[in-house]
Formats: C-alpha cells, sequence, structure tokens
C-alpha cells in the first residue's frame, strides 16, 4: 500500500482528531478549576493575560464594538484559535509521531506557569492547565494512533487494531462531547455552586445607620419603553478586566489602608458591617460609554463613608491620590479629594436592597459619584493606597486615559428607538439626563431644524443620579431628526462637539433618526 498517498487523505481526519483533543483537555481543564482553583481555568488564564498585554485601542474597540459582551466576544475568539491551532497539531502528530502530542503538553505547561504569576491565583493555581495539556496530548496521540493503523495495515491489520474510520469517528466525537459537557460543567459549577455564593444569598445586610432618602414624588414619568428609574441588579451593565468573576469568601475578606499614612488601617468583613452604614442613590458610568450608549446605570447602594476610613488612616498633607486594588490585580487611581470632600463615596456592600452580586465586586466595591468607574467603581476592593499621582500609575491611566475621570454631562434618547417605525399624531420623545455630583436642571430637544424645545424634566432623587425627561411631539409623516442636550446645575451646557471616549470621555449630543409612517 502507498502509505503516502494515504497520509493527506488523512489529512482532515487528523485536523479532527487535534480538535476533539483539544476539546477534551479543555473541558479536563475547566472541570479541574472549579475543583481546585475556580480563578484560573486555562481560558481565564489565557484571556487574562491577553487582556493586559492588550494595546488600549484594541480594549476599547473590543468595548465599543461588543459592549458588555466583550468577555463573552474574547473567550469565543480564544475557543476559536485554540481550534485551529489543535487542528494543525493534529495534522503535525500525524505526519511526524509525538510532535503534536508534545505540542499540546508544551501549551498547557506554558499556560501552567504563568497561571501562579495572576493576582488571584491559588495554590493550585497551575494544576488546571497542566491537566488540560496532558489530557489534550494523550487524546491527540491515541486518535491520531487510530488513523495510523488504518493508514498502515491492510485489512487485517486494520483488524487486529480494532480500529476503523467508524470507529475512530465515533472516539473523536465521543471527545468531543465529553470536553464540551466537562467545559459546562465546570463553569457552571464555578459560577452557581461556590461556597462564596451560598454565603452570599444567605446573608443579611444591617439596616442603614443613614437610609436613603424616599424618592420623591414625579421621579418616574409613565413612558413605555424608556429606562426605569433604578437599574435592576441584572440589567447592570459590567464592564471589567476579569475574565472569571472573582470568589472572595466575606470571612476571609480584609481591606488594608496604608501608604502615605499616619496610622495604617486594617478592616475585616465584620468590623465593616458593624460600622454605621449609609445608604445613597448614584448612577455610574463606564468611560467607555458613547453619546447614546448604555453603559451606565443608577443604583441604591449601601456602605461605609470611605472618608471616615481614610481619617482614621490620617492621610499625608501632600498625598493627593488613593489607588485602590482589586483582588485580581485591577487597580483605578482616584483623586484624594473625591473621597473626602463630603459626597457620598462609600465602601459599598449593598445594592438595590441585596448583598452586591458577585459580577459587582460581592462583598465589597467601591462606589464613588461623579467619577468613571476606571478611575473609583473598584470591584472586590481589597486595598486602598493613599499616594500620589506623579508616584503611582493605574490599571487604565497607564494605557494612555485621563488620571482624573469626572463624569461629562450627557443625556439620552431612549423613545422613541431609533430606527423604528412611529405613527402619526401625538407621541413623545423621552429619555435620561445625568451628570452625578452636579445634577441636571434641564433638557432642550431638537426636531429637524427647528427649535430647541424645553423637555419635561421628572423630579430628581439627587444631584448624583440621573433624571428622566419627556417631550410631548405630534410626529407627522416623513422621516426625522431628534437630539437632546442637557443643561447641568452649574448652568453649563452639554458639549455639542462629537468627541469618542478616550482619553476621558465621550462628548457630543445625541441624536437618533426616525420614520413616521401613516
Amino acid at each position: 500500500m502507498d502509505h503516502s498517498a494515504e497520509a493527506p487523505r488523512r489529512g482532515p481526519l487528523a485536523a479532527v482528531a487535534g480538535a476533539a483533543a483539544a476539546l477534551l483537555g479543555a473541558g479536563a481543564g475547566e472541570l479541574g478549576a472549579a475543583l481546585l482553583a475556580p480563578a484560573s481555568s486555562p481560558f481565564a488564564v489565557v484571556g487574562g493575560a491577553l487582556i493586559d498585554a492588550a494595546p488600549a485601542w484594541a480594549k476599547d474597540t473590543a468595548i465599543a464594538w461588543f459592549g458588555t459582551s466583550d468577555k463573552i466576544a474574547l473567550l469565543t475568539g480564544i475557543g476559536i484559535v485554540t481550534l485551529l491551532l489543535s487542528a494543525l497539531l493534529g495534522l503535525a502528530e500525524l505526519r511526524l509521531r509525538h510532535v503534536g502530542a508534545t505540542g499540546f503538553a508544551a501549551a498547557g505547561l506554558v499556560v501552567a506557569l504563568i497561571a501562579p504569576t495572576r493576582a488571584d491565583a491559588a495554590a493550585l493555581a497551575w494544576l488546571p492547565a497542566l491537566l488540560a495539556g496532558v489530557v489534550a496530548a494523550v487524546t491527540a496521540s491515541r486518535l491520531v494512533r487510530m488513523l495510523r493503523a488504518e493508514m498502515t495495515g491492510d485489512g487485517e491489520g486494520a483488524a487486529r487494531a480494532g480500529i476503523d474510520r467508524r470507529r475512530f469517528l465515533a472516539w473523536a466525537a465521543g471527545s468531543a462531547a465529553a470536553g464540551v459537557l466537562a467545559t459546562v460543567v465546570g463553569a457552571v459549577g464555578r459560577a452557581g455552586s461556590t461556597a462564596v455564593n451560598t454565603v452570599r444569598e444567605a446573608l443579611r445586610l444591617p439596616r442603614p445607620a443613614t437610609p436613603a432618602p424616599p424618592i420623591p414624588a414625579g421621579a418616574t414619568l409613565d413612558v413605555p419603553g424608556l429606562t426605569s428609574l433604578i437599574t435592576p441588579n441584572d440589567e447592570f451593565y459590567r464592564i471589567d478586566t476579569a475574565l472569571v468573576v472573582p470568589t472572595v469568601d466575606p470571612s476571609e475578606w480584609r481591606l488594608r489602608i496604608h501608604g502615605m499614612v499616619e496610622q495604617e488601617v486594617t478592616l475585616t468583613w465584620d468590623e465593616l458591617l458593624a460600622l454605621p452604614l449609609v445608604e445613597s442613590a448614584a448612577t455610574l458610568s463606564c468611560v467607555s460609554n458613547e453619546v447614546g450608549g448604555d453603559l451606565v446605570g443608577n443604583a441604591v447602594w449601601l456602605g461605609h463613608p470611605i472618608r471616615e476610613l481614610l481619617a482614621r488612616a490620617r492621610p499625608s498633607a501632600d498625598a493627593d491620590m488613593v489607588l485602590s486594588r482589586s483582588v485580581d490585580g485591577f487597580t483605578a487611581g482616584t483623586p484624594l479629594e473625591a473621597l473626602t470632600d463630603g459626597r457620598d463615596a462609600l465602601l459599598a456592600v449593598g445594592m438595590n436592597g441585596q448583598p452586591l452580586p458577585l459580577a459587582h465586586g460581592f462583598p465589597v466595591r467601591m462606589v464613588v459619584p461623579g467619577l468613571y468607574g476606571y478611575v473609583s467603581a473598584t470591584k472586590w476592593v481589597t486595598e486602598l493606597e493613599v499616594t500620589r499621582f506623579d508616584r503611582a500609575r493605574a490599571y487604565w491611566t497607564d494605557r494612555g486615559w485621563a488620571e482624573r475621570g469626572p463624569i461629562k454631562l450627557q443625556s439620552r434618547i431612549d423613545v422613541p428607538r431609533e430606527g423604528r417605525a412611529v405613527g402619526t399624531g401625538d407621541t413623545v420623545i423621552a429619555g435620561v439626563a445625568w451628570q452625578p455630583g452636579t445634577g441636571v436642571s434641564a433638557v432642550e430637544v431638537q426636531i429637524d431644524d427647528g427649535p430647541w424645545q424645553r423637555a419635561d424634566l421628572a423630579s430628581a432623587i439627587s444631584r448624583d443620579t440621573w433624571v428622566q425627561w419627556r417631550l410631548p411631539w405630534r410626529a407627522e409623516k416623513g422621516d426625522h431628526d431628534i437630539r437632546c442636550r442637557a443643561i447641568g446645575a452649574d448652568g453649563k451646557t452639554q458639549i455639542e462637539q462629537a468627541a469618542p471616549p478616550a482619553p476621558d470621555g465621550a462628548t457630543g449630543w445625541h441624536r437618533i433618526r426616525v420614520s413616521v409612517g401613516g
């Protein structure tokens, strides 16, 4: 038999073998991570390394394209690339014995060496990736050996080996299916079956010593399709660098306040809950939010004022920044004055009457009204270092974003939705506007080239929250351009000139185009 002629015809099957081996290896790694080191799944380690190594423009593009689905997009991309490279390793194993298997093992070893360097790595962080590499290597070797038996043996030889093409495909499909199942089980195990999640669900937070003022009458406008005044927890936007949501046991949580202070302070979970807690509504916004975007939300937060903790530490007179650090290594540089000037900057433990969701920082996060999240809203926070802007750099400022990130005055049209047909006659234009820390005094709307019209403004919860607005409109048939602008409580008008989010937040007036039918 001409074996060299058989090899090309077995090439696609060898590629299938490589991909199946990768799937089974990945499943073993994800399952091992769920059992031994939840933060160190191979995909999370690779993804985290890519996030840290990627240039700022790549991260900005991912958020602009995918928004809150940026992590899913990254993991999907990693999966596709992994399958393609694994197919090549399958081909290599067919052409030269042990080359492909060695490649799988080497890849697992590289990821295993990276895993312990991650900020939230556990003692066994190296094991899931090593397990994935070994399983993939053994599986690839076994499946390709089946192909070789078919290539090199006549009918009797193939029978002795107990292998034929159908059996190979069955083994490959079984390996792939087992890998997918193990991956799903591992992901579910990390997300919903952790001891930390059980603790969170059983937790009952103390009553606030200072409850939030009641929501004023007229704060909510009855307009179908208008963004809700309070954003439900499961709808609140999430932008961070954690591919796998960190799981922090409250009993083991500690906050360390150090640096340019007279007295270092360490705080435990029980000590935090024993302090007077303040309830406050505040709108948070991501600096990557485009004009008219949805990376903004409004919630009622429960926590202890950070200024009280800093007062215990007694910062140095020449300090001007607090570098907060998350359990996963993320850092944010917050102006010291924003944490001590009287605003409700909180070390938050609750969100909308519940303990913080895992994905939003449980057990403790920072909430600082008036600042974009990249300089203030550190989740899973474990450290506050009092320092100076000229001595320390934070995660995003080290990647070209501005050091200080005050939220800019913004307004958005929610109703009508762009691209949806609108009937003629009486209808309404409505949306939200915000500038936490300053507040909104008015919103104006322009239809086509007509005059600016003052919208009806709902009552604001406080100057730290967004406010709903509406404008009655008699819609006439045809295409119409609608845009809006807000006026802050300080009398300043929202910036008209369009600018991208980088380096300190987008500007411009939100504009939509709608078609009014008969």
